[in-house]
């Protein structure tokens, strides 16, 4: 194969640019801080100040007992009549508090839906679900108002810590879908209308019960 003069001399040139070690332009801003700020605050805390700064509802519970009191009392006072969730591990849970309101047949006729989730990432107040749930990919979308049950030992700091976690726990089955709803649904038009619960559902619910 004839290689003609210029290739060579481009060749030649990329060869001894490999073999040269190249000072870095800008060593002064070479420093060793991290691309994530650390926590500075109980993980508890940085959830739920940005979580209620995206418009979300936060609700803390020392226990499932209060719990069980607090959703209660938020589906009276909402006059919810249809509540759909179909988590086999809320069920036991939800069913004595929701009693004649469930509502499993149709999501989209729903008044509310109840999920738990995969994780929540404090730093920037999201909601990690994914089609591994029970309620598969719908649950926290199609309903107007979404509630979701998560747990204390649930919380991670940031995006990548969310991943990590759901690694560890589905392994070779990670599920074929992973979302991060982060407050409730928003979306603009060309004049910069924003409008809320067109994409999802509107209003979202969070309770965070102490384990």
């Amino acid at each position: 194969m004839n290689i003609s003069p210029s290739r060579e001399n481009i060749l030649t040139r990329i060869r001894q640019a490999l073999a040269t070690d190249t000072p870095m332009p800008f060593p002064q801003r070479e420093v060793a801080e991290p691309v994530v700020p650390a926590l500075k605050q109980e993980i508890e805390v940085e959830f739920a100040e940005h979580f209620t700064a995206l418009d979300g509802k936060f609700i803390y519970c020392i226990n499932r007992q209060e719990l069980a009191f607090q959703l209660g009392s938020l589906i009276r006072k909402m006059d919810w009549e249809k509540v759909y969730c179909v988590e086999e591990k809320l069920r036991p849970m939800i069913d004595p508090i929701v009693g004649d309101r469930l509502f499993n047949e149709d999501l989209g006729r729903s008044d509310v839906s109840i999920t738990g989730c995969d994780c929540l990432v404090a730093r920037t107040g999201s909601i990690v679900l994914s089609a591994a749930q029970t309620g598969g990919r719908t649950a926290s979308v199609y309903a107007p108002i979404h509630v979701c049950v998560a747990y204390t030992s649930q919380l991670v700091y940031d995006v990548g810590d969310a991943f990590q976690r759901i690694k560890s726990e589905h392994g070779e089955a990670f599920p074929s879908l992973v979302s991060f709803a982060t407050g409730p649904s928003r979306t603009a038009d060309i004049e910069k209308t924003l409008v809320v619960g067109v994409h999802g559902p509107k209003e979202v619910y969070l309770f965070l019960v102490e384990d």
